[in-house]
């Protein structure tokens, strides 16, 4: 699983999205989570463990709130993550199989999940996710379910002094389970361009598989909708649908 994107240019993150766009998200995930925990997480900061937590942009609104732990794949991210937020934990590791010797109060994906194309991997990843929450603790991920999604066409773009970056990408279903997003970057630094492309294959699976995961981990799911918050990207009369499933632990399926 290395991915350019993710590794090698991995410092186009910072540019394309850096920190500050990540705060009408942060705050929209720190309100259910707050609900769900019935709790003012201000004053007692919970613990937290972010799996695929990226270049650590949500972690910039969340340590506000949380003591953090992040986990990612790639070591590129990571390298962006520790130098974002140098006073957090951040740790290589699969989501799938990542073992650490605690638990945490409150465990989220919110924005990589998409990354298991099985059915396997995602019982894994959500198995795994449970296996570090306490009893009582909030779990969040973000995702699509295949009923809502549908092929779309995005732009991104930034530049920062003498670097200006242009992204493509491409979404398309590929089989049931499982759709592609092709990337294509436009790099131009000093009067120079370069240009990358690569296919990434992402999960994607029915409503009700989901419910039924949850449901096997003794999760109980609510759920909102965040359908406009790649609406800026999206080109043509796209529509990109993502759901917040969110649930307190009620009780230890793993010890």
């Amino acid at each position: 699983m290395k991915w350019k994107a993710y590794d090698e240019l991995a410092w186009t993150d910072t540019i394309l999205a850096p920190p500050e766009t990540y705060q009408e998200e942060a705050s929209f995930y720190l309100q259910i989570l707050n609900k769900i925990l019935k709790k003012d997480i201000s004053k007692n900061p919970p613990t937290i463990l972010h799996l695929g937590c990226g270049a650590g942009g949500h972690d910039c609104h969340f340590k506000k709130h949380f003591q953090i732990t992040g986990v990612d794949i790639s070591e590129g991210m990571l390298k962006i993550a520790r130098e974002t937020n140098p006073q957090l934990e951040y740790i290589y590791g699969d989501m799938r199989t990542v073992k650490l010797s605690r638990k945490f109060d409150v465990v989220i994906i919110p924005d990589s999940i998409m990354y298991m194309t099985t059915l396997n991997d995602l019982k894994m990843a959500i198995n795994n996710s449970v296996r570090h929450l306490n009893t009582g603790g909030a779990f969040l991920t973000v995702t699509h379910v295949r009923e809502d999604f549908q092929n779309n066409n995005f732009a991104y773009s930034g530049e920062k002094e003498d670097t200006h970056i242009t992204v493509f990408e491409n979404n398309y279903i590929v089989s049931d389970t499982t759709y592609e997003a092709t990337i294509v970057y436009l790099i131009r630094q000093n009067g120079k361009q370069h240009i990358y492309h690569e296919v990434h294959t992402l999960g994607l699976f029915p409503y009700n598989t989901w419910l039924n995961i949850f449901k096997e981990n003794h999760l109980t799911i609510s759920q909102a909708d965040m359908n406009h918050l790649y609406d800026k990207y999206l080109l043509e009369d796209g529509q990109y649908k993502l759901k917040i499933f969110s649930a307190i632990l009620s009780k230890q399926k793993y010890e």
